[in-house]
């Protein structure tokens, strides 16, 4: 079978990114530019910034990709781009790209779903993963239970009502000073405090849905009437909170639907302490962990061009009249 090789590219926040992969899901390159320290003095991403960013970067970023991955661009059968849910601005630079160079290299264009990419990014470093599996998505933007039958087969289970886990990290670490972004610093302090003091865990016994807004706000007023408390116990009890429902829901997840594996994916599956829970209820009920490395946990090209040619195979090229869309949904998959 003729290997076919994929560019991929990302730009629905503040990653520009360019990936080369194959059909067989070995990534040959994946260049990554970020704009954490162009936002990090606004407390988060901001919009105008971010697309301004994207078009200066990533024409280099996808060249560098091409050089990387030792290849020409008459090499590439495919070219994918994400091309929603996310920022506006940023996704139309990306789709922008990749539409001219479809057009120029006279090659096939797709658009991608950041969602569906997510659910792929798994199958980057263990593409014979057996199915059906357990995917837990977990990002500033979203939090999604996903069960997977097969490939291109899966329904939502559950999904937060509020803020995504992501998004409640950033608020309480920036009312704790922390900075941004918020998630790494907070998992940092976790790691030195007790989480002995006792948030609540919303809806944890209530289906597979999520509600983080409350725990933010318990956190808040528990800082509120006692300043005294050390940061790293705050860090490590909110923490403890977030990951036990996360797990609890997967882990019920798993065992109702008969998983053959368990894995999660976005950027707060960097999430130290999750990781760590990942792999301990697994080990427990005799399931397979799966946990991506951190470099494709976090917003990455490789797992937009690895979805683009499963998604290329099952329904074909896009017209290259078809945009962006900020609200894109995970489609179902049937």
């Amino acid at each position: 079978m003729t290997v076919r090789l994929t560019l991929g590219i990302e730009t629905s926040c503040d990653e520009t990114a360019a990936s080369v992969v194959t059909s067989e899901n070995i990534v040959l390159s994946s260049v990554v530019s970020s704009q954490v320290d162009l936002h990090a003095r606004y407390g988060g991403v901001v919009p105008e910034v971010a697309s301004r960013a994207h078009v200066g970067l990533v024409n280099p970023v996808i060249a560098q990709a091409l050089v990387e991955a030792g290849i020409e661009y008459k090499d590439i059968d495919l070219i994918a781009a994400t091309k929603g849910p996310g920022l506006v601005g940023s996704l139309l630079v990306g789709v922008s790209a990749a539409k001219a160079l479809s057009l120029v290299w006279d090659k096939p264009y797709i658009g991608v779903n950041h969602l569906e990419a997510h659910l792929y990014s798994c199958f980057l470093e263990e593409p014979d993963m057996e199915l059906p599996l357990i995917v837990l998505l977990v990002s500033g933007g979203h939090t999604i239970l996903v069960s997977m039958q097969d490939h291109m087969e899966y329904s939502i289970l559950g999904q937060t009502l509020d803020d995504a886990v992501g998004e409640a990290y950033d608020k309480v670490a920036r009312y704790l000073g922390l900075g941004y972004p918020g998630g790494p610093e907070i998992d940092r302090l976790a790691e030195k405090g007790d989480d002995s003091i006792e948030f609540p865990r919303p809806m944890i016994k209530e289906g597979f849905d999520f509600s983080f807004s409350g725990l933010k706000t318990a956190v808040i007023n528990y800082v509120r009437k006692n300043p005294e408390t050390p940061t790293e116990d705050i860090a490590s009890s909110f923490q403890e909170a977030v990951v036990e429902v996360l797990i609890t829901k997967a882990r019920k997840a798993a065992l109702e639907t008969g998983a053959k594996g368990l894995c999660i994916g976005g950027g707060v599956a960097a999430n130290s302490r999750l990781r760590e829970a990942i792999y301990d209820i697994c080990l427990e009920d005799g399931i397979h962990p799966f946990v991506p490395s951190r470099a494709y946990c976090t917003d990455n090209a490789a797992m937009v061009a690895a979805t683009g040619w499963l998604r290329f195979k099952k329904d074909g090229p896009d017209p290259l009249n078809s945009g962006a869309d900020s609200n894109l949904k995970l489609p179902s998959g049937e």
